[in-house]
């Protein structure tokens, strides 16, 4: 039987090797992730489009999503005092360096960044004790960063976050990989992944654990990575249907109601496929071009003239419960939830046995 021990980045320790992975907009916010962290993981507040609740949103959403980081931060921190919080940052994101800026000011722990390759990270962070983990899906874009970090900054990442095709919203495979996912034989390049980091960290004589995330949602998903080398593990399906998600009841009682047919992969308005729950919303966005309202200057690679419909506008929708609204992003195991549980039940099951 494996062993499960504490996950370690540098100083850092989570005492459950379990990171809360980031879901925007909104669902992963100061709630969530304070709740995580106290309980041992490692909580992770998105940062994708977070000031949607600030008054002067529609106005500067730049500002207001600035603003709402400090905050969100500072609220997840009186949460868990002692706990490890972490924020997703994507490589996508407009402004992507005035958010990292904002969340390192904040005093977060741990910056998580991919839906691109976060190639200068190291050089926005600087010398601040913010650790730094990149998300890569296959050996090429791991070797591509560690490299390059390596070259350019002298620095290796502190922590790996592979994610895997089961994932939950934007995705970094093509469509034609998702739609036969067991030709991909991932488990594979998982191991491939691992065995390059550990090769790299040692060449540094470095420690860099690897977390796995993507179709992950028991114990038993768990120890089936970390038999294979893993360190951790993020899971971010599991933790929305908590009481202390930060998202509707509405979005969550979606997922509950979710057969496994409803799980559906869509083309995402900015270029990228991602997997959702399919709903009177995504049947509609088929049929042509859904109106909008303002851009609000989310990702970079959005077009507002031609996009089908707005993901800003979709995503609030889903966190603030207009469900048939609504782009209802999640993890291949959605339709798994079954009732609402509280983050300490799901922490318990993954805590490290007493031995």
């Amino acid at each position: 039987m494996v062993m499960i021990k504490p996950l370690k980045i540098g100083e850092l320790v989570a005492k459950v090797p379990v990171i809360q992975g980031g879901m925007g907009v909104g669902v992963s916010l100061s709630s969530l992730a304070g709740a995580v962290a106290a309980e041992g993981g490692i909580g992770v507040i998105s940062t994708a489009q977070i000031g949607y609740r600030e008054p002067d949103f529609d106005t500067d959403p730049i500002g207001a999503n600035l603003r709402a980081i400090r905050s969100e931060i500072c609220k997840a921190r009186e949460r868990a005092k002692d706990g490890v919080l972490g924020v997703n940052i994507m490589v996508a994101t407009r402004k992507y360096e005035e958010y990292v800026r904002a969340a390192v000011a904040a005093g977060i722990d741990l910056i998580i960044s991919g839906a691109g390759l976060p190639m200068e990270l190291p050089k926005i962070v600087g010398a601040a004790k913010t650790k730094l983990a990149p998300i890569v899906s296959s050996v090429k874009s791991a070797q591509v960063i560690m490299r390059y970090w390596w070259k350019k900054y002298n620095r290796l990442p502190d922590a790996v976050v592979i994610e895997g095709p089961l994932a939950g919203g934007h995705l970094g495979f093509h469509r034609e990989q998702l739609d036969d996912i067991g030709s991909l034989h991932y488990d594979d390049e998982v191991k491939a992944i691992i065995e390059h980091v550990n090769t790299m960290a040692a060449e540094h004589e470095a420690e860099i654990p690897v977390i796995v995330a993507g179709g992950v949602y028991t114990r038993e998903d768990m120890e089936h990575y970390m038999e294979m080398g893993a360190s951790g593990v993020q899971m971010a399906t599991r933790f929305v249907t908590t009481y202390e998600c930060d998202a509707a009841d509405a979005y969550k009682q979606s997922y509950i109601n979710a057969k496994k047919e409803d799980i559906v992969i869509v083309n995402s308005p900015v270029g990228m496929p991602g997997r959702a729950i399919l709903n009177p919303f995504m049947k509609k966005a088929k049929e042509g071009q859904i109106p909008h309202g303002k851009c609000h200057l989310c990702i970079s690679t959005c077009r507002p003239a031609e996009t089908p419909y707005c993901i800003t506008e979709a995503l609030i929708n889903a966190v603030t419960g207009k469900v048939d609204d609504a782009l209802l992003f999640c993890g291949a195991n959605a339709y798994r939830a079954t009732k609402l549980e509280h983050v300490k039940d799901i922490m318990d099951e993954f805590r490290p046995s007493a031995s």
